[in-house]
């Protein structure tokens, strides 16, 4: 496989995963700082990669694929990361957490559904994503920072961050859905998927069952 530069810095935010997760558990005064400098360059690769794809004309089918699993596996975690350490409202933190994955895993459904029956232009990103995400990686960075900056209370403003981005989440999902809903609801779509289903199955009667991740 001929991997590009792009790709590459994909593969270095999936590598940063375990980086953070470590920073994360170390009895150390200057874990936290750590953990946000992890964060704060696996987002400066994300914005990195896009730009050198477009830019070297460098784009391929297995980065497209890869660079959204990449920024989903490391928001997820951190977010599981910073449910156990809340304190406060832990219950509604770990709620607002629950909101941000739990969309992220409804949307790429979406997604991948939509684009099996020829709709998939229906959920591109909207305003409203992008502004939930700003909201969402900001939230996060000053959530893994944590300590208080002098008079500024960084993981207050995390919190308050990470709860407006939890309502933007809820706000795009349903931009999206209502985008998607007169192919979900238009049964001759669910006949042409099964059909589809069908006929690969019939291509291939060995293949082991299960849905894929």
């Amino acid at each position: 496989m001929n991997l590009t530069s792009p790709t590459l810095l994909t593969l270095l935010r999936i590598a940063l995963v375990p980086v953070l997760v470590l920073f994360f558990y170390l009895p150390f005064a200057w874990s936290n700082q750590a953990c946000a400098v992890v964060f704060v360059l696996a987002a400066v690769t994300d914005w990195a990669d896009g730009y050198l794809a477009r830019r070297m004309g460098q784009m391929s089918r297995f980065g497209a694929f890869l660079d959204p699993v990449a920024d989903k596996i490391m928001v997820a975690t951190a977010l599981i990361l910073l449910v156990q350490r809340q304190e406060t409202f832990a219950a509604i933190f770990a709620l607002a957490a629950a909101v941000i994955i739990g969309r992220e895993i409804t949307i790429s459904a979406l997604r991948e559904w939509l684009s099996e029956v020829g709709g998939r232009a229906l959920v591109n990103v909207s305003w409203v994503g992008k502004l939930k995400t700003g909201f969402q990686m900001t939230a996060i960075g000053f959530l893994l920072y944590h300590d208080p900056m002098g008079w500024i209370p960084i993981a207050l403003i995390g919190e308050l961050l990470l709860y407006t981005a939890a309502a933007l989440t809820l706000w795009s999902m349903w931009i999206y859905l209502q985008a998607a809903w007169p192919i979900i609801s238009d049964s001759r779509h669910h006949e042409h998927y099964a059909q589809g289903e069908n006929s690969a199955s019939a291509k291939a009667p060995d293949a082991p069952g299960g849905e894929a991740d």
